[in-house]
């Protein structure tokens, strides 16, 4: 048996009309058509749902009591349907974006206040967590897009570069930075650094970047987050390596910005997705506006 929602639509407006003729009327088909419909309905199920006189179209026994299934059915299509659409809707009106914390103190904010100026019936949610916890939350459908330093992702996600950042040399000051200057690797010769943890990604490409050039510190410090970093460096405990990306964060604090050159080294900043997810239009949007800020904020 392979009955369409077609067919069994078709039965029960002519149930309820009690003649072939009104429920054709009401629904805009032929006499003709819908008949034909009933038919294939009555031969699937090997029995008469109709007694057909000159004066009405009365349901047998076995026409009533499909009629009760059918009604059943399709209400509770028609409940999923609307369901499926209302999510859909949802879906299409919501942005769920999961950054690193820098990330999303610094780089995000206006970006997301220009996007929601442009498209007010969007809702935007920003989730702040560590790299590993961002990569979670896009595997796990909590957030449609994840930002960050991913250098290597599950097989289940999407990765995309939509920026590079060059490295810089973050040291203590008396005034808090107004332009970025140039440094060389040397300089950070025997100095004491204020690190990230010796996993995280960005301090694992710094590490491998000082030892190609030789260059060894007298000792490091990690401490788990950037901003930690910057603030440790303010307060005397030693020099950063980080991406230009938090150039804006430094510029909060007591402290001197500086460019690591010869050689300048970049660090990719990646857009990651779960791989087969569709790709709603707020996401597209929010893409367009990542590729116009971030390449200008990586200079």
């Amino acid at each position: 048996m392979n009955l369409s929602t077609r067919q069994i639509r078709a039965f029960l407006h002519v149930a309820r009309a009690g003649s072939f003729t009104r429920a054709a009327e009401r629904v805009h088909m032929t006499q003709a058509g819908l008949s034909i419909l009933v038919r294939e309905v009555e031969r699937q199920l090997g029995a008469r749902l109709f007694d057909r006189t000159t004066r009405a179209v009365v349901l047998t026994e076995a026409g009533r009591r499909f009629a009760v299934v059918a009604e059943s059915v399709l209400a509770q299509l028609d409940d999923a349907t609307a369901e499926m659409d209302a999510m859909g809707k949802r879906t299409r009106q919501q942005l769920r974006i999961a950054a690193t914390p820098l990330v999303s103190s610094h780089l995000l904010p206006h970006m997301l206040a220009r996007f929601r100026d442009d498209h007010p019936g969007i809702r935007i949610q920003l989730m702040d967590d560590n790299l590993g916890g961002v990569q979670e939350a896009v595997e796990s459908g909590a957030a449609d897009i994840g930002l960050g330093f991913f250098f290597k992702v599950s097989a289940g996600l999407v990765r995309r570069q939509i920026a590079q950042f060059p490295l810089m040399r973050v040291s203590p000051a008396g005034a808090p930075p107004t332009a970025l200057g140039r440094a060389s690797w040397a300089s950070l010769r025997s100095a004491r650094l204020i690190t990230l943890p010796a996993d995280n990604p960005i301090q694992r490409a710094v590490d491998l970047h000082l030892h190609k050039l030789g260059v060894a510190q007298e000792s490091s410090q990690p401490v788990s987050f950037i901003a930690t970093m910057i603030s440790m460096v303010e307060a005397g405990f030693g020099v950063a390596v980080m991406p230009t990306f938090a150039v804006a964060a430094c510029r909060r604090h007591s402290v001197q910005i500086d460019l690591l050159g010869s050689p300048q080294m970049k660090l990719g900043f990646y857009r990651i997705a779960r791989r087969g997810a569709a790709q709603t239009q707020a996401m597209k949007d929010f893409d367009e506006v990542l590729s116009e800020d971030l390449p200008r904020m990586s200079r």
